[in-house]
């Protein structure tokens, strides 16, 4: 693990919102990052279509960031995910493989990405999807329409329940 003192080097902390009763700071989550699995009904929607719609899901949790949610690809209607060209690569996840999502006349070019090949210690995303819900209609995590993670290069899912401040937005790219 990361200690906080390296991780900010010569960097202000940002001052953690204390979390409430109920609620998770994204600043007690760990670095490198845990994955948990999830039973809370997740729900998508695109191009006035129902994407996703299950109970089993992981979410990643890493220091900063809200929580991203994998949905099994099986959760998926047919041709729904189209894979396109193209990777990137995450230090302690791997390479991350990207999809174009389609649904009702609506496609988001790399609206979502999954690890086929996943490091040691992230092996429950193997055959899992993780999208980006700014580029969704809904996104809804036990019915409650999440806000997205400022930013285009992450895909955090924020709710009543997480409080940051977040990575993502201007400025943040030193925490």
């Amino acid at each position: 693990m990361v200690s906080a003192q390296r991780f900010f080097a010569g960097r202000p902390r940002p001052r953690p919102i204390k979390p409430g009763p109920g609620q998770e700071s994204v600043w007690d989550y760990p670095r490198p990052p845990r994955v948990e699995n999830r039973k809370e009904r997740i729900e998508v929607h695109l191009g006035g279509q129902v994407i996703v719609d299950t109970t089993d899901a992981v979410r990643v949790l890493e220091t900063s960031h809200p929580p991203v949610y994998y949905v099994p690809l099986d959760a998926f209607p047919a041709g729904v995910l189209v894979p396109v060209d193209g990777a990137s690569f995450c230090e302690f996840k791997g390479r991350a493989d990207y999809f174009d999502v389609v649904a009702g006349g609506i496609s988001v070019p790399r609206g979502g990405w999954t690890y086929q090949e996943p490091k040691p210690g992230f092996e429950a995303l193997r055959g899992r999807v993780a999208l980006y819900p700014q580029h969704m209609k809904h996104c809804r995590v036990n019915g409650e329409q999440v806000t997205f993670q400022e930013g285009g290069f992450y895909g955090g899912w924020i709710t009543r329940q997480i409080v940051g401040p977040f990575k993502g937005g201007p400025g943040t790219s030193g925490w």
